[in-house]
């Protein structure tokens, strides 16, 4: 039994290490939560760098393809450059706007930037009708051109586009009922592996090309215009197509770079937040071992 002398150093000792440990409590609890965020920061670092390398090989084939598709898409665009082809106005008919974009997401602002597009087309010209490819324009677009939008296709972007794909959209906008002064479709224009921006290239109708000025030179029949018309729609769509298809991937490498960036840079400030917290609950613990200690030498 301790004599009286020893109790109050005793009691002394316990209220030291009772205030103590509730520091280091949570010091530790902050250690295990630092520990936690580091490990998801990593496991993101890894998925970002296995998407950058996969899109990285992705777009060579990608820009191969867009090499390959501007052929059909500007040899349409030469045959109406020389037979002067220009879009009719007519006061009883809309015009149609087909938007090229894909089901697939992160890859920066790349579908953003054809809805401003579509938005501020809006405000300078009178109601147009929208075909839609493509779930993430339509989800964007929805919002605000709900009225205008008539046609929309999924499934975009799944792969390297086809012609096939291109001639089966075109078949289900020449289905459509309503009769259109002229065709434009906006998509993404490859300028280099870091920038790209919304053009627009003109698909015109039948009436359009049948009134060319020097249309005739060609020698073609008038009932060949429809499959020429068709034809030549979709040879546009193709090019627009595999255009917006290597923005995307060179857009989705850039965006899983800057993603890996700044994961590597999170890692560092939390690694240097884990030393200096787990630094703080040793010298907690070193100060617990020397205050008892100088207890234990009172008493």
């Amino acid at each position: 039994m301790l004599s009286r002398a020893a109790r109050p150093a005793l009691r002394a000792g316990a209220s030291l290490q009772t205030r103590a440990v509730v520091p280091n409590a949570a010091n530790f609890a902050t250690l295990r939560e630092i520990e936690g965020r580091l490990k998801s920061i990593r496991n993101i670092e890894k998925i970002t760098k296995t998407m950058k390398i996969v899109a990285s090989t992705k777009l060579n084939r990608a820009q191969r393809s867009m090499q390959d598709s501007r052929v059909y898409g500007q040899t349409s665009n030469a045959v109406f450059d020389s037979a002067e082809t220009k879009a009719l106005e007519g006061e009883d008919k809309k015009k149609l706007v087909i938007v090229c974009s894909s089901d697939k997401g992160l890859c920066g602002g790349i579908h953003s930037g054809l809805s401003r597009f579509i938005r501020r087309k809006t405000l300078e010209e009178p109601r147009f009708d929208l075909v839609l490819l493509g779930e993430k324009s339509k989800a964007q677009l929805q919002r605000t051109n709900a009225q205008d939008i008539v046609l929309n296709f999924a499934g975009i972007g799944k792969d390297l586009p086809k012609f096939t794909d291109a001639q089966a959209i075109a078949d289900q906008i020449v289905l459509l009922p309503n009769e259109y002064s002229s065709i434009e479709i906006v998509y993404n224009k490859f300028l280099n592996v870091q920038s790209y921006e919304p053009t627009v290239v003109e698909a015109f109708s039948e009436e359009a090309i049948a009134a060319s000025a020097n249309f005739s030179a060609f020698e073609v029949d008038e009932e060949l215009l429809a499959n020429l018309r068709e034809y030549a729609l979709a040879n546009s769509l193709y090019w627009a197509l595999c255009e917006g298809h290597a923005c995307e991937i060179s857009a989705r490498r850039n965006a899983m770079e800057n993603a890996s960036k700044n994961a590597g840079e999170m890692i560092n400030k939390n690694q240097i937040l884990f030393n200096r917290t787990r630094q703080a609950v040793i010298t907690g613990e070193l100060v617990e071992i020397i205050t008892g200690a100088t207890a234990s030498e009172d008493m």
